[in-house]
């Protein structure tokens, strides 16, 4: 994997760097330097440590981490090959010719939240799931620009928008400007699994959440 040219290796971060043209230099080289300083902590490993091994510099390897250098083939296959991980896996590249998402699911607040997207711009895809037994909390609305759209796959799932309370059920969904103060959470005791879309210019659907009902 490391043996190809340098000449084949040029043309792929040049590939990369078309694909991630939308984003800021600046957000890359701190994804890049995210990755590596990442990785030499997994391995419990100084910048000496990897400096001895790769005869790069600890300064040169402070600064790629701290993403204040620039990242280039030069540096990039010595640290790769350290760490035993693709190339593409140091720049975040896409697999060539495989549009399929490459899921990394996070878990925030007891949520677990599956990135159905790449990038951080334009509209962005998320799946969501609560399991049950998580710990609901009062709402807390809050806003911020954008707009979004919820669907529910399974379970019931509390939204608290502005001065109304709703519960979607699956096959719900709701649409809502985010500028309005909004919460939501798991409503009754099972496992609640939805999608959003989110972005500045949000798709808008004509299905509606219908308010929540004395014992609904």
């Amino acid at each position: 994997m490391f043996q190809l040219s340098s000449i084949v290796w040029q043309a792929h971060l040049l590939m990369w760097q078309t694909v991630i043209m939308d984003e800021s230099t600046e957000e890359v080289l701190t994804l890049v330097g995210t990755r590596l300083k990442a990785l030499r902590l997994n391995r419990k490993a100084t910048l000496g440590d990897i400096s001895a091994s790769t005869g790069i510099s600890v300064s040169t390897l402070s600064r790629l981490e701290s993403g204040q250098r620039r990242p280039n083939l030069e540096l990039l296959l010595p640290l790769a090959r350290i760490y035993r991980v693709p190339l593409d896996d140091l720049v975040g590249a896409p697999a060539t010719g495989d549009p399929r998402i490459h899921l990394k699911p996070v878990v925030h607040h007891g949520m677990t939240i599956v990135p159905l997207s790449r990038g951080s711009q334009g509209l962005q895809a998320f799946k969501h799931v609560i399991a049950a037994g998580t710990p609901v909390g009062e709402p807390n609305p809050q806003t911020h620009e954008g707009y979004e759209w919820m669907y529910v796959i399974r379970g019931r799932l509390r939204l608290v928008l502005g001065e109304h309370d709703f519960v979607l059920t699956a096959g719900e969904a709701a649409e809502f400007d985010t500028h309005t103060p909004h919460w939501f959470g798991r409503a009754g005791s099972g496992d609640v699994e939805f999608l959003s879309l989110f972005g500045r210019q949000g798709e808008r659907v004509h299905v509606r959440a219908r308010p929540n009902r004395p014992g609904g």
